[in-house]
């Protein structure tokens, strides 16, 4: 471990770009990072220029960039990064970390409403809790992580959340009320079946009754899925026919692709976006989307990559929500691209065998 080859008082860089750690660097080796380091700082006050203008492509198309957040707090971030609003609140970081103990309705709405007025008016993508996986919930009851060998194919997400209604109701009563205070997408989780979609959507319109039976006021909100399950790319007219609009988890649309698990270092090296397949079910998801005149955005890793950015712009999406962080070096591709000509290029990418 890293304390066996750190001594008191070492001198170490931190190289977070190539994922190393230098301990005792020799003085050209200091010298080389005190370079890189003002690059950086050059790079980011360039970057800085770019908040305030449009993200436009060169043929005029407008992109949509979003900011993935966390916690209510992580607003401040977002609108200085110069996010046009939150394509994804993770909710279930409200419920880690609790030992057991779940946020109840108030607590939730008060933290949704602060993400909602962080954000000054611009929309607020609130996915309902994605417990399990790598996200395990530290409570004893919680059966999704007893000794099952691939949490990640198991009680998790959606699954968790109808296996638990009151829970999930606690919750969606608690978003539809944020709603009242200002735009609220709504966004699903890991659906895979036509009867999660029914079954989701009956909770809904309980939870408004039940508002609704206490005179409580709510808003409303647009429907959204995740596409993270090959099942659910490959049947999204489906999806279509019961949502405003879907969001593509890239992460767990690759790990379940290619049957690999991103955090077993062993398989690690197969986990790979730019495999044929996981890019046809990227491209024909977007382009039903596109053709039904439905929102469709991507939230998972991928929408910050700056190396994926132009293939999306040319696979036709135009809206990417990503962490705060990456909003700007995203833009920068985006004010450099030129969808028609993209459009072309990235149909040869998934033509090939190798699109990397």
């Amino acid at each position: 471990s890293a304390s066996q080859l750190i001594e008191q008082d070492d001198w170490v860089i931190i190289d977070g770009d190539a994922g190393v750690l230098i301990v005792d660097p020799s003085p050209i080796i200091l010298a080389e990072y005190g370079f890189r380091q003002r690059q950086g700082e050059l790079e980011r006050q360039r970057l800085n220029r770019l908040r305030h203008t449009p993200a436009l492509t060169l043929d005029g198309q407008r992109i949509e960039l979003l900011a993935n957040i966390e916690m209510p707090d992580d607003t401040l971030g977002a609108v200085e990064a110069g996010a046009v609003g939150v394509g994804l609140f993770r909710s279930e970081f409200l419920f880690m970390g609790r030992n057991g103990k779940l946020p109840n309705e108030n607590e939730q709405y008060m933290a949704y409403r602060k993400a909602i007025d962080g954000m000054q008016g611009m929309p607020v993508t609130i996915r309902t809790v994605d417990i399990g996986s790598d996200k395990p919930l530290d409570r004893p009851t919680a059966k999704a992580q007893d000794g099952h060998l691939n949490p990640a194919l198991g009680l998790r997400a959606i699954r968790w959340s109808l296996a638990d209604p009151p829970m999930f109701l606690t919750q969606l009563r608690a978003i539809l009320r944020a709603a009242a205070h200002g735009q609220v997408n709504l966004l699903v989780p890991m659906l895979a079946h036509a009867h999660e979609i029914r079954q989701t959507l009956d909770l809904i319109n309980q939870a408004r009754a039940q508002l609704d039976s206490h005179g409580l006021a709510y808003g409303p909100v647009r429907l959204g899925a995740m596409i993270e399950i090959p099942a659910a790319a490959l049947t999204v007219p489906v999806f279509l026919k019961y949502f405003d609009f879907l969001s593509i988890g890239t992460n767990d649309l690759i790990q379940y692709t290619l049957a690999i698990d991103r955090a077993d270092e062993s398989v690690a090296h197969l986990y790979d976006p730019c495999h044929p397949a996981v890019l046809r079910l990227i491209a024909d998801t977007i382009a039903e989307c596109n053709a039904q005149g439905k929102g469709i955005s991507v939230c998972g890793e991928m929408a910050g990559d700056v190396s994926m950015t132009r293939l999306l712009l040319g696979l036709g999406l135009r809206s990417f929500s990503m962490h705060p962080s990456q909003i700007l070096p995203v833009k920068q591709q985006i004010l450099r691209a030129d969808t028609a000509k993209l459009k072309v290029w990235a149909n040869e990418v998934l033509k090939s065998e190798n699109p990397a």
